[in-house]
């Protein structure tokens, strides 16, 4: 095999496909990439029995040919090449890396025990890759990092004809997120509970490629995503995701609205003294919300900001944190939550004006902390 191609070109097929190897593979020959030189192009691939990725890109190919190498590796001599062509050349059981006055020689590995790549399956929709990009960042946040809850780290994403939901939840938090797509068949419905780590490196990597194909597998196991000439596959989760849906309340009779990047900024400034698992306050009142934290002989923060109340007076506590990674997910100018009682889950979505309807393509729930009058 033998082949010339510009580095940068090489360099960003190599790290992105290299991103889908795993850090302990089942097996030696999963590290590496499988890089195929045919037809005037260059096939560069990975898998790890559960992710896939593949992509395609221009080479001038003076020899055809396949070699197996390690991904890892090679990534980190591309991005330190000179901005030159690189020429890659095999010998026997090396390939040989040349640019301008650099030289690599890399073992290859058994391209025989390398196991067949999935299929994408036939494509099931299309969606613009900017807003998929944006509903799964507002999505994942909530999305549990315990492993040991192998289900709760997935995303669903719930299809019903041209709406796509996306659902995510660690327990303390819920957000759901709508997106509208078209649809390869209309009246679809189905669903697949993917890991929330593989649609942020989709949404990070494809997103913003333009449209992005989605492909559900008939036997629903598999779940593909292609964009810009570029493919990756994943096993989906296997499990019952809870029924969360429901956690939404039916009705909310207290309404306030905080302008986002004021409250975004409080949150920050006030949660500073918050110690470690102890909540800020938010009071509202007509007119305000006073934000608060630390209590006794401790730092103690509070401040107050403009807020529009529609409703009885209320105190409630939220974690810090969740209650930022919640903010921040939000591009409107303000945000609007909706209460039940202070116990009861709070409901945070978008509202363009400080007084009006909120929009409920995205809606962030989040479980208060219980204050000790409540």
């Amino acid at each position: 095999m033998k082949f010339r191609v510009e580095r940068d070109v090489l360099a960003e097929a190599v790290t992105w496909t290299a991103r889908s190897l795993s850090p302990r593979p089942p097996v030696p020959v999963l590290s590496g990439l499988l890089i195929k030189a045919e037809s005037g192009s260059l096939s560069i691939a990975s898998f790890d029995y559960e992710i896939s990725a593949r992509l395609q890109i221009a080479a001038d190919i003076a020899e055809e040919g396949t070699i197996l190498v390690s991904g890892r590796l090679l990534a980190e001599i591309c991005r330190s090449l000179p901005s030159a062509p690189v020429e890659v050349e095999t010998d026997g059981s090396k390939v040989t890396l040349t640019c301008r006055n650099s030289r690599f020689n890399l073992a290859t590995m058994p391209v025989a025990e390398y196991p067949e790549l999935p299929a994408l399956p036939e494509v099931s929709g299309v969606v613009d890759g900017d807003a998929f990009a944006q509903a799964v960042s507002q999505v994942i946040i909530a999305a549990s990092r315990d492993d040991t809850l192998p289900i709760l780290t997935g995303v669903r994403m719930e299809i019903e004809d041209d709406l796509i939901t996306f659902l995510a939840t660690d327990r303390y938090r819920l957000a759901l997120r709508e997106l509208s797509w078209k649809p390869s068949t209309p009246g679809i419905s189905t669903s697949a509970l993917v890991k929330a780590k593989t649609l942020n490196e989709v949404a990070k990597t494809l997103g913003g490629a333009g449209d992005l194909n989605i492909a559900f597998s008939d036997d629903s196991e598999l779940i593909g995503f292609e964009s810009g000439g570029r493919r990756t596959t994943s096993l989906l989760v296997d499990g019952d995701y809870p029924k969360i849906r429901s956690l939404f309340p039916d009705n909310t009779p207290i309404h306030a609205t905080v302008e986002t990047s004021a409250l975004v900024e409080a949150v920050r400034r006030v949660s500073l003294v918050a110690e470690r698992n102890t909540p800020v306050r938010l009071a509202f009142t007509d007119g305000q919300v006073t934000l608060d934290a630390g209590t006794g002989e401790d730092a103690q923060a509070s401040e107050a900001l403009e807020a529009s109340l529609i409703g009885d007076d209320i105190t409630v506590a939220f974690n810090p944190h969740y209650l930022s990674e919640g903010l921040g997910a939000f591009p409107s100018k303000y945000v609007r939550f909706s209460f039940t009682t202070p116990p009861k889950p709070a409901v945070i979505s978008a509202q363009e004006e400080l007084t009006g309807d909120d929009r409920e393509d995205y809606r962030y729930l989040l479980m208060p902390v219980r204050l000790p009058n409540q």
